[in-house]
């Protein structure tokens, strides 16, 4: 035989080991020559979920479970319904008010049965009481209920501390600072403690600050960060940034305790700054994110004119979701620069010099 046995395929799509790329235009803008991205966003289905899916499905897989029920404001429920096809799984998914039809609809293609549940979303008590009567559905049934949080999944979760993994070996040192989105909580949780296990390894001999960066319209954690609190209350949240509209405390008390070890900091940025950064990633540095995947540069903007990332600094951004997640903001950027229609006998008269607009 040329080829030797070929061991038993786990659930995979090749996720993770995503590019760590270094800004053009951000940092000469603001004069950070040290700025990364970590792109996340070019994981197999679009976003950072898709390495918690791959575990938690082999995690189903090695169960025996069938199917599973899942809520999701979209990313995890596409990666899920992409793994769980992959690995011979059914998934169930209930997705909230805010949900972008382009996440319904990837993870139907992907064969998911998807439920948009009326008023479950930007209200906490009604969120929490809906994520309660899923958990004892799924109890009932004998399956899991899957929600990408340490308080669901933790050992899933636990795979997404690769990430800081990947960001000291592409670097080649260890970033003076990390700013992560936050809306559950989950993933800046999760790269506090990657980075951790690399220090008590020996590996690396210092920590970075890791930040998280929410909508002003959603602050869980940066109202508790302002107040020196270890607690977590609830906002009604009024945000549009559909991936970070988690109103209450899912793993948000997980992420307050990293930020308070590292001695970052808890960002607030409007939908505007947001959108803002999303234009400037897209137009100016080639990269096609989703809102909540941008809100971390929005929040490096922040710190940079708040005087506090020093020129020297090397700092990562994580741009966690693909643009064509939530393909309505992308519209909104691309309406500045429009579809021109031309007949053949005048594109040799067209002014191939102009800028596009930006």
């Amino acid at each position: 035989m040329i080829f030797g046995t070929v061991a038993t395929p786990t659930v995979t799509l090749g996720e993770g080991n995503t590019p760590l790329v270094a800004s053009g235009v951000l940092a000469r803008q603001l004069g950070r020559p040290g700025l990364y991205f970590k792109l996340e966003s070019c994981n197999p289905t679009g976003s950072f979920k898709d390495r918690f899916a791959a575990a938690e499905v082999r995690a189903m897989q090695a169960a025996g479970h069938r199917f599973c029920l899942a809520s999701s404001s979209g990313n995890t429920g596409s990666a899920l319904a992409a793994y769980c096809a992959r690995g011979g799984l059914r998934c169930h998914l209930f997705v909230t008010d805010e949900t972008p039809e382009d996440k319904v609809l990837q993870a139907r293609a992907y064969g998911a049965q998807v439920y948009r549940v009326a008023g479950y979303g930007n209200d906490p008590r009604a969120a929490a009481d809906v994520d309660a009567l899923l958990l004892r559905i799924a109890g009932d049934h004998k399956v899991p209920f899957v929600v990408s949080a340490y308080r669901y999944c933790a050992e899933s979760m636990e795979q997404l501390g690769t990430i800081s993994h990947e960001m000291v070996y592409q670097l080649g040192s260890v970033p003076d600072h990390v700013f992560v989105p936050v809306g559950g909580g989950g993933l800046l949780t999760a790269v506090w403690r990657g980075f951790q296990t690399l220090h008590g390894a020996g590996r690396i001999g210092r920590l970075p600050r890791v930040h998280g960066v929410q909508p002003s319209g959603n602050p869980t954690v940066v109202n508790a960060w302002q107040a020196r609190s270890r607690d977590v209350p609830p906002v009604v949240s009024t945000t549009r940034i559909s991936g970070l509209i988690v109103p209450f405390d899912v793993d948000g008390a997980l992420a307050l305790e990293a930020i308070y070890e590292s001695g970052g900091r808890a960002v607030a940025v409007s939908d505007e700054s947001i959108w803002a950064a999303q234009r400037v990633l897209s137009t100016g540095e080639g990269i096609y994110a989703e809102p909540a995947g941008s809100a971390s540069v929005a929040g490096f903007g922040e710190a940079v004119r708040a005087g506090w990332i020093a020129e020297s600094n090397r700092v990562v951004c994580l741009v966690t979701g693909h643009g064509f997640k939530d393909l309505r903001s992308v519209d909104s950027l691309a309406r500045d620069n429009p579809l021109r229609l031309v007949t053949p006998d005048r594109i040799a008269a067209l002014d191939f010099d102009a800028a596009a607009p930006r």
